[in-house]
């Protein structure tokens, strides 16, 4: 029989050792139970981490047991329609013949969904995971700076979930051999004398015991020696590592006209967040410039535009305008990654469209890396959504999606900022 004691140090979060192989294993339903809560969250709720609940049926390990191997033949009461070597159809529509489709049984008892927190910084990297600024050039080396985690060897403190554990043990066996070994040796030397003294004549008695208490009083002190002490724990150390890459602006062009009610301005404002927390998550010191528009289009601060009250008429193509002087003033073209997200309902004056349609092609689209377009509404598309179509057909570096609902934000900014891979 064995007997196993728990001498970790990290008292009633035991489990916290394994909680990066427990989010490595899982990372598909994670990542499914993070998405749902991007579309729950507050768009000013970013400071905080998340519940992430798994289905129990997700959980689920598999194990070894012992099988009853051989042939059997059985005989079943009652058979009269199948003789050895028979096959038995499918069942219809491909149901098994288990007791539910869910976890609860007959008489409503079942087992919840696992739900446990992950840290702020744990949800941000789950969220923006594989993603990337598409097209980035480095025009200007090291004028901003993209930074990567690396293992960086061990260090003696840090948090249990990156307790390097075949480290920490050969930090204690090491220990423990320094410690013992002398006492191992001299235990080994009294031994030899102990059995000298048993064969000699006359018997020694006094000598014996006066060997035998040495012997004792020096394996009660090997024993002694812990297992494993807080000297011997080593941890991953990791640290953020500069990656040299260029200088970018990206622009957010806002509709803010009467046409966009309260629900879808939200929509375009959780769309945003997830934008600027992208970029400043992954970037550093990338430059963000903010134009609400409505008749008329307005640089504009972070706070303003996200929560102005402003609004009035529609002509889209003042926003583009006036982003196509902002390049021209202060971001050149052979200095800059210049991206911009524009959102809007598409509703927009039937002439003004085929004005929008021309800047972007002449102006803008030649000297961007990357332009995308957010359509949020319900209803069939008008002129501006029909215009933007043909420069889809012509531009490699546009991008234009429709979102319906909230639901749609996360996947649709997800299919705009996936990392291409080779």
């Amino acid at each position: 029989m064995s007997q196993f004691i728990d001498r970790r140090l990290n008292g009633k979060n035991k489990s916290a050792v394994n909680r990066q192989r427990f989010l490595k294993r899982h990372k598909e339903q994670i990542k499914d139970s993070v998405a749902d809560a991007v579309n729950r969250r507050s768009i000013t709720n970013t400071e905080t981490g998340e519940d992430v609940s798994i289905p129990h049926k997700d959980i689920k390990e598999p194990v070894f047991h012992q099988g009853k191997g051989g042939l059997k033949e059985r005989v079943h009461p009652g058979n009269d329609q199948f003789i050895t070597g028979d096959k038995i159809d499918r069942p219809k529509g491909g149901q098994g013949g288990g007791a539910g489709q869910g976890d609860a049984s007959a008489d409503g008892e079942g087992q919840d969904d696992f739900v446990f927190q992950i840290s702020k910084d744990e949800y941000l990297d789950i969220l923006f995971e594989d993603l990337e600024l598409p097209n980035l050039e480095k025009n200007q080396i090291n004028k901003i700076t993209e930074w990567k985690t690396h293992r960086a060897g061990y260090q003696t403190a840090g948090v249990p979930a990156n307790i390097a554990i075949v480290k920490s043990l050969q930090q204690s066996l090491a220990r423990r051999t320094a410690m013992t070994a002398t006492k191992k040796r001299k235990v080994k030397e009294l031994e030899s004398e102990l059995d000298s003294v048993k064969l000699s004549e006359p018997a020694q008695i006094l000598e014996e015991k006066r060997l035998k208490d040495e012997i004792a009083t020096l394996r009660k002190k090997i024993e002694t020696v812990p297992f494993i002490d807080t000297f011997d724990l080593r941890f991953k150390n990791y640290e953020r590592r500069p990656i040299p890459s260029s200088q970018a602006v990206m622009f957010c062009l806002m509709d803010v006209s009467g046409s966009m009610d309260q629900a879808t301005k939200d929509i375009a404002k959780r769309f945003y967040v997830l934008l600027y927390l992208f970029l400043t998550r992954t970037y550093e010191n990338v430059e963000v410039v903010f134009i609400r528009h409505h008749t008329q289009a307005k640089e504009v601060d972070e706070h303003e535009f996200f929560y102005s009250q402003e609004t009035g008429g529609t002509i889209v193509s003042s926003a583009l305008k006036l982003m196509n002087d902002v390049v021209s003033k202060r971001y050149p073209v052979g200095e800059w990654n210049i991206y911009a997200a524009q959102a809007s309902d598409g509703d927009n004056w039937a002439d003004d469209s085929p004005r929008c349609k021309e800047l972007l092609s002449k102006n803008l689209l030649p000297n961007c890396q990357y332009y995308s377009y957010i359509e949020i509404t319900r209803r069939s598309h008008q002129t501006l959504w029909h215009e933007y179509e043909k420069l889809e057909e012509s531009f490699d570096n546009f991008a234009m999606k429709n979102i319906r609902s909230v639901e749609d934000i996360f996947p649709v900014f997800r299919e705009l900022f996936r990392k291409e891979t080779a």
